[in-house]
């Protein structure tokens, strides 16, 4: 079985034992003749792989009473495969969502982390500066690098942990936020399994 998170820049495959990623630029789906279970935030790929008999798309299955009309999809698939914890997906935006019982109870959108850091260097090439995620966020930065950190980080972490649930860290930039939630457990498959739930489910 093959599935496949469609993202703004890239196809996410996952084959049941390794994932691994296409270029949305290159890649061409009718290149697979297996059956491939997918979800797409990306509508123009969505719109172009319609036709393709052996893409099936699993958005169609969920029940979206429990959600918003113009929640992502890729949420959805993370919070399906989780029943108590908060949700970090950490891509080019950072969403968070929080589970509790099985049931959502709401979330916010944050930038990525390269969009924010992006946002100080346009302000002033004097703040153009890498995040330090080693940073004590219990003291007040003394230098521009960990200031820039620390006014990022330290609303994201606090917000987080309000909520007293476990954190669940998941997307391309959640290594470095394991950083700074050093309890959180690190899942690059959340999506996955939440489709993989959902097929043994309805199909």
């Amino acid at each position: 079985m093959l599935l496949c998170d469609i993202g703004n820049t890239s196809y996410h495959f996952f084959d049941g034992k390794r994932s691994y990623k296409k270029n949305v630029l290159d890649f061409n789906p009718q290149e697979i003749t297996q059956t491939v279970y997918f979800i797409s935030v990306n509508a123009k790929i969505k719109q172009n792989i319609s036709s393709l008999n052996n893409w099936i798309d699993l958005s169609v299955l969920v029940n979206m009473s429990s959600y918003y009309e113009s929640m992502g999809v890729d949420r959805i698939f993370a919070i399906e495969a989780t029943s108590n914890a908060i949700i970090v997906d950490a891509g080019s935006a950072i969403t968070v969502d929080v589970v509790k019982e099985g049931k959502f109870l709401g979330g916010f959108i944050y930038p990525g982390l390269k969009a924010m850091s992006n946002t100080y260097k346009n302000i002033s090439p004097a703040l153009d500066y890498e995040f330090n995620f080693d940073l004590e966020l219990n003291t007040l930065a003394k230098n521009s690098q960990d200031a820039i950190s620390y006014g990022t980080l330290k609303l994201l972490h606090t917000e987080v942990l309000s909520y007293n649930l476990p954190v669940v860290l998941t997307g391309g930039d959640a290594k470095y936020l394991k950083k700074i939630f050093k309890q959180a457990r690190v899942d690059d498959k959340l999506i996955f399994k939440g489709m993989q739930e959902l097929i043994d489910k309805k199909l």
